[in-house]
């Protein structure tokens, strides 16, 4: 390998979008690798560009880091991802978005029905999830389920 083929931690945060703290953080957590310069300057290969585009799509569909790093250790390390790595890895993903979409579109249908009724009361709202862990204590407004808390944060 080519010291022209490895990136400064500037480049890799130009070129991503993430802030080199980011960086950082996600080569301690392990999502990433880099090597040290003999001014133990950090430099990364070209191909952690798209480790850190699949981070991102990860972290939009509301994957959290331990199940980030899971996929990517899935990776091979001495070549850039394919196309196929990525479809692989990414269909898992369908079923995931379904179930967002589906939660979102019953919430904002919800929101409303419930506006539109005037039940804003605690004890009649519509959105209001009977199998969460807030509607134990009875009625009143819910917890968003699972999927929809992972994608907020």
């Amino acid at each position: 390998m080519r010291t022209t083929d490895l990136l400064t931690v500037s480049e890799v945060a130009h070129r991503s979008g993430f802030a080199p703290s980011a960086l950082r953080f996600y080569e301690r957590e392990g999502l990433l690798r880099a090597t040290r310069t003999s001014g133990n300057q950090r430099r990364y290969q070209r191909s952690v560009l798209r480790r850190l585009a699949f981070i991102r799509a990860a972290r939009n569909v509301g994957l959290s880091l331990e199940e980030v790093a899971a996929a990517l250790a899935t990776l091979p390390e001495e070549r850039p991802p394919t196309r196929a790595d990525w479809a692989r890895l990414s269909r898992s993903w369908r079923g995931r978005l379904d179930d967002q979409i589906a939660a979102l579109t019953r919430l904002r249908d919800g929101l409303d029905s419930c506006i539109g009724c005037g039940c804003l009361s605690l004890k009649t709202c519509g959105l209001q999830n009977p199998a969460d862990i807030a509607a134990t204590g009875g009625p009143g407004a819910a917890y968003l389920p699972a999927p929809l808390r992972k994608a907020a944060g």
